[in-house]
């Protein structure tokens, strides 16, 4: 797991990540505006007010935190087993 360490709002529900082991750029949230939870988001404000929370989840409001794991995955492309090798071992044809 890498350390997420600085985090912007762009427009169009964006986000512009940097971890810690220099990985850095752009993820599209915006097939999420408007459902469950991510409601909140039809108001870009809420959206802009994302922040990197005291465990290091990404947080929009009191109901919506953002797994960093997950939005590395996304912006890599890798797989849970890449990040996590040991996920090889425990779940049979992992990475293949």
């Amino acid at each position: 797991m890498t350390k997420l360490i600085e985090v912007r709002a762009l427009d169009s529900y964006r986000l512009w990540l940097r971890y810690a082991d220099g990985v850095e750029g752009v993820v599209d949230l915006s097939d999420h505006v408007g459902k469950g939870v991510f409601a909140a988001w039809e108001d870009p404000r809420v959206f802009a007010r994302v922040t990197i929370g005291s465990s290091g989840e990404l947080v929009c409001n009191d109901e919506v935190d953002l797994d960093p794991d997950a939005l590395y995955l996304k912006l890599t492309g890798k797989k849970p087993e890449d990040m996590f090798p040991r996920l090889r071992e425990l779940i049979p044809n992992a990475g293949n």
